[in-house]
């Protein structure tokens, strides 16, 4: 019997391992799973070159992408999510204590389109009131994708042999918003702190006031690739969801984890956030989330108009209670 053979890249998660060793095979589908990049790397080569069939790439770039016209559409599989507070980073000589603390200050960022830095400039601006225009933003990286718009807000793109990380420590800039663990911080580099240091604290009532995990990537594929076989979006859905179910069914077993308080770890999150956070689907919390999403990169100037989730997601659904029984 004949497969059809597709390429994806995304990260080397345990929610898609069945996935890349074969246990779970998508029905008529070939799948070549890659994952020996790093995420920027992925979202680059998908984005600009148009190199794999399908790939988990940044929400904010991918909104940008479809904002400015590429053929591309989305499947609502959401590889990675995060909470942030705990990645926004000062230097601990500058007087920021709070939130309101950032306005008019020298923040750095790896790239200004980043879906972790699009959500915490939001986060800022609508949970702390900090006003952005305020504020100058240093740009490590070239953007993924090149943008036009974010016209008020005041961008420097540094040289190639600048670090945000040093320029934070040394003190030439005053706070820093990264999507990772930074050096200085894992140094435990006295010059550098987190601005919320009960970070945990401040997701869990950002999440019991919105009811959102932020989503950070969608499965996104090349519109020709559906064109040809417009079948393939709902078989890789449930495939991935398969996938995640057998990962889900093994880590809740404190054993396969070397780390004392998992199982706590593992309670503490069914009980504040379900049975399935990592959900996908456009489920009525999701739409909240995407949307939330999609405002913020509205108003920060990404994207130049706020799309409705139907037009660039596709349909999974089978209709109405199919496929929860099998029957020949």
């Amino acid at each position: 019997m004949s497969t059809l053979p597709l390429i994806v890249a995304c990260g080397d998660y345990e929610i898609v391992r069945s996935l890349s060793e074969g246990a779970v095979r998508p029905d008529g589908i070939d799948l070549n799973v890659l994952t020996d990049m790093d995420s920027t790397t992925r979202h680059w080569r998908f984005l600009r070159n148009g190199e794999f069939d399908m790939a988990e790439v940044s929400c904010s770039s991918f909104l940008i992408a479809r904002d400015q016209g590429l053929p591309l559409e989305a499947i609502p599989v959401f590889l990675h999510r995060r909470f942030r507070h705990g990645l926004i980073f000062v230097n601990t000589s500058k007087g920021i204590r709070a939130p309101a603390d950032l306005a008019g200050r020298k923040i750095g960022l790896k790239q200004f389109q980043s879906t972790a830095i699009v959500w915490l400039r939001g986060i800022l601006q609508h949970e702390y009131g900090v006003p952005l225009e305020t504020i100058e933003w240093f740009c490590e990286l070239d953007e993924t994708i090149e943008f036009s718009g974010a016209s008020q807000s005041k961008i420097v793109r540094l040289p190639h042999d600048q670090s945000v990380e040093r320029m934070l420590a040394e003190g030439e800039l005053d706070g820093l918003l990264h999507p990772d663990l930074i050096g200085p911080l894992l140094d435990k580099d006295p010059r550098v702190a987190r601005l919320f240091p009960d970070y945990h604290r401040e997701e869990v009532a950002f999440y019991t006031k919105t009811g959102i995990f932020p989503i950070m990537h969608v499965l996104a594929v090349r519109r020709e690739v559906l064109e040809a076989n417009r079948w393939i979006a709902i078989n890789i859905f449930h495939a991935f969801e398969r996938a995640k179910a057998l990962a889900m069914k093994r880590l809740a077993n404190p054993r396969v984890v070397p780390l004392a308080w998992y199982r706590e770890a593992w309670e503490e999150q069914e009980r504040l956030l379900g049975s399935d956070p990592w959900h996908y689907g456009l489920t009525e919390q999701n739409r909240n989330n995407l949307e939330t999403l999609i405002g913020y990169a509205h108003e920060q100037g990404l994207i130049r108009r706020k799309p409705p989730l139907d037009e660039i997601f596709i349909d999974v659904s089978q209709g109405r209670k199919r496929g929860e029984e099998f029957r020949i």
